[in-house]
């Protein structure tokens, strides 16, 4: 096989009509084409799919992917993309838009932004671009997975896909985490870097979210495994001691109760850091108020302004 090769699809695989949303300018006609440039002049990644006709041609689906790198939110529409050129729009932090090259990215691309704090706003978007016919890419472990195993996932997912009527389709990513992860810096130009992405049958969706989100993790896991197992038969064996490889395959990645361990420390130390800008806002709205309040009546609007500029300052 070719390292030319970008994109390796099943013998035979019939793509399917192209969908209406392809021609969407700014994400189908710009972003989708720059993205496989990126991967294969500067990543130069290979990308085996494998049942990408698992991906409907029409209609809304949802796509639960799991998550080890930061570069998941573009391989996860790889394979919807090679089968009728969809679009996915994925459910993604809502700190990304606070950037100001990926925010108006994200916002052109109709990503969906969600709020950690309160996440019912995102979900209620997710199911109405579902009913309208659109694809949606979650990530329902929430975040990384430092063992690169499926590790326990959340639950909204199962009650999106059921209040919405859609699909429920677990996608499995291995080998993004060789290039940028948690905890990693991100490599630039990877060297011989290969991605195992598959397609699962959809997962049963029923009242119970609990057992819906039991049987997609079960889904998402052996999904995991046969990827590995692609990756194996295709490219041998994965090196022992590597970081990028899981402990029970003898790479030194956390197993997945030490990756547990550090996302509760993690969790908790946001948490604080939280606490800690809230009660420092508190606290310099308090100042600002006694300032103002104890400033001469013609003065207040002068104050008013160096307030202000000094707050951006601080932020």
């Amino acid at each position: 096989m070719s390292r030319t090769e970008t994109f390796i699809l099943p013998p035979g695989h019939d793509r399917g009509p192209d969908h209406p949303e392809a021609r969407e300018l700014f994400y189908g006609r710009i972003i989708i084409p720059a993205a496989k440039l990126w991967m294969r002049l500067v990543q130069r990644v290979q990308v085996v799919i494998l049942h990408p006709e698992r991906s409907p041609l029409d209609g809304g689906a949802l796509l639960a992917v799991n998550h080890t790198g930061y570069w998941d939110f573009v391989y996860g529409g790889i394979p919807a993309h090679f089968h009728g050129r969809r679009l996915v729009r994925f459910m993604a932090k809502k700190e990304i838009w606070d950037a100001p090259v990926a925010g108006p990215v994200m916002t052109g691309m109709h990503h969906i932004p969600v709020d950690r704090a309160d996440g019912q706003a995102s979900m209620d978007e997710a199911v109405r671009r579902l009913r309208a016919g659109q694809l949606v890419g979650i990530f329902p472990e929430a975040t990384i997975s430092r063992s690169f195993e499926v590790k326990e996932l959340r639950q909204g997912a199962a009650r999106i896909a059921r209040e919405a009527g859609a699909p429920l389709i677990p996608v499995a990513i291995w080998g993004s985490q060789r290039i940028w992860t948690k905890g990693r810096k991100p490599v630039w130009r990877p060297d011989g870097v290969n991605l195992v992405m598959a397609v699962g049958e959809p997962v049963e969706v029923d009242d119970d979210a609990a057992a819906t989100t039991d049987r997609l993790r079960a889904a998402m896991q052996a999904l995991v495994e046969d990827a590995r197992a692609e990756y194996v038969r295709r490219y041998g064996p994965m090196p022992a001691g590597e970081f990028w490889v899981p402990a029970a395959l003898g790479g030194s990645a956390p197993t997945l109760d030490e990756a547990t361990v550090k996302d509760r420390e993690d969790q908790q130390r946001r948490k604080e850091q939280r606490a800690a800008r809230e009660q420092a806002k508190a606290d310099r709205d308090r100042r600002n108020r006694e300032e103002l309040a104890a400033a001469p009546g013609p003065l207040r609007p002068v104050v008013r302004l160096r307030q202000r500029w000094r707050d951006r300052r601080r932020s």
